[in-house]
C-alpha cells in the first residue's frame, strides 16, 4: 500500500496497524524542493534506503526518484517528497531526514533513534 502522509508520528495502513514514519526537517524539505527545480523534475522525490554493509553493519543510501513502487511509503513536507521502501522503513521508522550544511560539505543525513551506535561518516549504522 502506498500512502502519502505529512509528518505525524504513526501511520494507519487501512487494518489498523501503526507504523512509524518518516519525518523531514525544514532544511531536507528545502532542499529536495531546490534540487528538483534545479532539474525541471516536479515529481523528482528522494528515496531514502538501507542495505546492509558499511562499517556498522547497515547503511543509508540517497537517490532521486520519480517512481513509487507497490511497496513504498511516500512522505511529504512542504511540497518535497520522501519515498521509502517498506523493508527500509522498518530500521527507518521514526527517524528524520535532514540537510546539513558545515564546513566539510553538504549533505542529507538521517536521525535514527533505533540506531544503537553510527560511524563517523554518518551513513553507516548498526541497531
Amino acid at each position: 500500500m502506498t500512502a502519502v502522509t505529512e509528518s505525524p508520528d504513526t501511520l494507519n495502513d487501512g487494518a489498523g496497524n501503526e507504523q512509524a514514519v518518516l519525518s523531514l526537517s525544514d532544511n531536507a524539505a528545502r532542499q529536495i524542493k531546490t534540487l528538483a527545480q534545479a532539474e525541471e523534475t516536479p515529481d523528482m522525490m528522494l528515496r531514502v534506503t538501507v542495505s546492509g554493509g558499511g562499517c556498522s553493519g547497515f547503511q543509508y543510501s540517497f537517490a532521486f526518484d520519480d517512481t513509487i513502487n507497490d511497496d513504498d511509503q511516500v512522505f511529504e513536507k512542504a511540497g518535497a517528497r520522501v519515498v521509502v521502501d517498506s523493508i527500509s522503513l522498518e530500521l527507518l521508522g521514526g527517524s528524520e531526514v535532514d540537510f546539513i550544511e558545515d564546513l566539510i560539505g553538504s549533505y542529507f543525513s538521517i536521525r535514527n533513534p533505533n540506531a544503537s551506535s553510527s560511524c563517523g561518516c554518518g551513513t553507516s549504522f548498526s541497531i
